[in-house]
């Protein structure tokens, strides 16, 4: 099998080729890290690497396999996870060089789940500094490229790195953070898979916080079917994060052979559409055919609680409140060493008062009530990702002002999803002119993960498109040697 058609398999192909003989875990990871080393160098998605722990794990993993001991579809598959995972040993630097020395004692609670399932930890991805921005831009330890373009674009964030690592072949599987949007905006910007769970799906223990209230974890692949696969994998109580413990119905890949026939689909009219540009709306609006086609109900629908969440003059400062108090030290102590687009959103948060933060809160309690009860009878919604496709770096990171319009135009629809704790995917639905990815975003109900990944995939050629990393080169990443 040629490098570049292992390379783009899904996890769900890997494996078969595992079973099958063809492919060893040992030689799949070894291919890989050569690949990481030819082409990472300009994509610049991984922090750091960990060919020994990876190739311990797949060595391990081979032979339990020739014996014999099969731990399920994942066994010696390759994985990597953005740098806000704990991996014991390896630092945990959430973006920025001023966390260079911290080492973590122990595996974060998902790194320890898929290490139990056989997989292989090929090393830590990029992010925005503290996970904190949606166009994927980090001043200070660099910036991933997005792959499908030669010249500098956005690659969305903040699981930047993990969302360049997938879509240019370098790792079939990646893990991320989504707490605005950081897992969907990067899929859909870099033409890739991104799920957003529920908060209290999987456990956050061992994960660099943003958040307390709106950090979720997601994953990042080329295929629904393998994001299906990692997150049943993930899913679980965890007495480390108490918000697992009130996790409803267990999700079972199953649900994936029911399709969409029967589903009741809507397109989402209210906010999502609002200046959207019209090669985005075009192609989202464009697969409400597909999903009839196969046999689910589309139909529209306004949800006032969408309006009112993205009235509401406080809920973008909800992120710079709590993350405030979280990076209180690094603010207080390290201000002039922080990323200039990064630190002084935050420092807004410590603007908002107790009393309007509570009542914030209270708020937004009430609007996840009531769109529960509008969306009782929708399966799932049907919305743009991102506002606009990926754009030049240098265009966005011209100044501040159109930084903060930018950052805005990528997060706002995934950010109101996370306001009203629904659980969301984003898959390709098409490209732009200029070759540029477009996503589909497909939100539904909190713990209805299930009816999100029914997804239209499996009716489009769109996930099958691979970007020409000819002009990456072959040039070493100084990250990969680094664990050497």
């Amino acid at each position: 099998m040629a490098e570049s058609e292992l390379a783009f398999d899904s996890l769900a192909g890997m494996a078969s080729r595992l079973r099958a003989g063809s492919l060893d875990p040992v030689a799949l990871v070894e291919q890989l890290l050569g690949r990481i080393s030819d082409l990472d160098g300009k994509l610049h998605s991984f922090m750091r690497l960990t060919p020994e722990r990876a190739l311990a794990e797949a060595q391990a993993a081979s032979r339990a396999l020739a014996a014999g001991r099969d731990l399920g579809m994942l066994h010696g598959l390759p994985y990597a996870v953005k740098d806000l995972f704990d991996v014991e040993g390896a630092p945990t630097t959430a973006g920025t060089r001023l966390r260079d020395g911290h080492r973590a004692r122990a595996d974060s609670a998902a790194v320890e789940k898929l290490g139990r399932r056989g997989m292989s930890l090929l090393g830590k991805t990029h992010t925005v500094q503290f996970a904190y921005g949606a166009v994927g831009i980090n001043h200070d330890q660099g910036t991933p490229l997005n792959p499908w373009q030669p010249a500098p674009f956005a690659p969305g964030g903040s699981s930047s790195g993990s969302g360049v690592a997938v879509a240019a072949g370098l790792v079939p599987v990646a893990l991320g953070t989504d707490t605005g949007g950081s897992v969907r905006i990067p899929a859909a910007l870099c033409g890739i898979v991104g799920l957003k769970t529920t908060v209290g799906r999987i456990s956050r223990a061992g994960v660099y916080p943003l958040s307390g209230t709106l950090d979720s974890l997601g994953v990042l692949s080329r295929t629904v079917e393998d994001a299906a696969l990692v997150f049943e994998a993930l899913q679980g109580g965890d007495r480390r994060d108490a918000a697992t413990l009130t996790v409803e119905t267990p999700y079972s890949i199953e649900s994936l052979k029911l399709g969409v026939r029967g589903l009741r689909i809507a397109i989402c009219e209210t906010v999502f559409f609002d200046e959207v540009d019209p090669e985005v709306e075009a192609a989202v609006r464009g697969t409400a055919e597909v999903f009839s086609s196969l046999g689910a109900r589309v139909d529209r629908i306004e949800v006032s609680e969408v309006a009112e969440a993205a009235a509401d003059p406080l809920r973008p400062l909800l992120l710079a409140v709590e993350s405030s108090a979280i990076n209180a030290e690094y603010l207080d102590h390290h201000l002039e060493a922080l990323d200039p687009v990064i630190a002084p959103r935050m420092l807004e948060g410590r603007k908002v008062t107790a009393p309007d933060y509570y009542a914030l809160l209270q708020r937004r309690t009430r609007l996840v009530e009531r769109a529960q009860w509008t969306l009782r009878e929708v399966d799932a919604l049907l919305v743009p990702t991102t506002q606009i496709p990926a754009r030049p770096l240098a265009e966005i990171d011209a100044s501040f002002e159109v930084y903060l319009d930018h950052n805005t135009r990528y997060n706002r629809n995934t950010g109101l999803g996370n306001f009203l704790d629904l659980c969301g995917l984003s898959v390709p639905c098409g490209f732009t002119r200029l070759g540029l990815p477009i996503g589909l975003m497909i939100y539904a109900r909190p713990f209805r993960e299930d009816l999100a990944l029914r997804a239209y995939e499996q009716a489009t050629e769109w996930h099958a498109r691979l970007p020409d990393l000819s002009w990456a080169g072959k040039t070493e990443h100084p990250a990969a040697n680094e664990a050497r």
